[in-house]
């Protein structure tokens, strides 16, 4: 009963931030989405790595050990879970864009996006605000394009924050 009634809120929440995108030019959105595709964070700790000498070198280690461990929780999490993605599951509802796979808990793009934001924030903490705001501007675009749902962006934004955090305590 609480599953059949929080996936109700999860749909409703869904329904309620994507049906303004519908029938709208959503470049913008699909734009933030891609920033979120991972390319970005190789540039960001490269760019460290070679010009950034106080935290530079450890942002990079922190960076890769932690896509090193979200990745596969990642995977194994979208296998057990199954979920469909909203654009596939729900009727009256096309995507704005075509997703890499097939289900949507957790959030990829978000998990990734918030990892990226803690390790930031930890080294970083002058740039907390941006890279949290950030993040959290790829989770939305995720439900707006319609390709996710709530809890799908809430699951990602968990893991990423928790794989972030062990990799930070791991190199102390």
């Amino acid at each position: 009963m609480l599953f059949k009634s929080l996936t109700k809120y999860d749909t409703d929440l869904f329904y309620l931030l994507h049906r303004p995108t519908i029938k709208r030019d959503c470049r913008a959105i699909i734009w933030m989405s891609k920033t979120g595709d991972g390319y970005l964070y190789f540039v960001i700790g490269m760019l460290l790595w070679a010009f950034e000498q106080e935290h530079g070198e450890l942002f990079l280690s922190a960076a890769l050990m932690a896509y090193a461990l979200e990745l596969p929780v990642y995977v194994i999490l979208k296998k057990m879970f199954r979920r469909p993605r909203p654009c596939d599951l729900l009727a009256d509802m096309t995507a704005h864009v075509t997703p890499s796979d097939k289900f949507s808990l957790p959030s990829g793009h978000t998990a990734a996006a918030w990892l990226m934001a803690s390790i930031e924030a930890h080294f970083y903490p002058s740039f907390a605000l941006l890279a949290y705001s950030w993040a959290a501007l790829i989770g939305l675009s995720r439900i707006l394009l319609g390709v996710h749902y709530p809890t799908d962006v809430i699951a990602g934004m968990l893991l990423g924050v928790t794989i972030a955090s062990l990799s930070l305590f791991i190199l102390g």
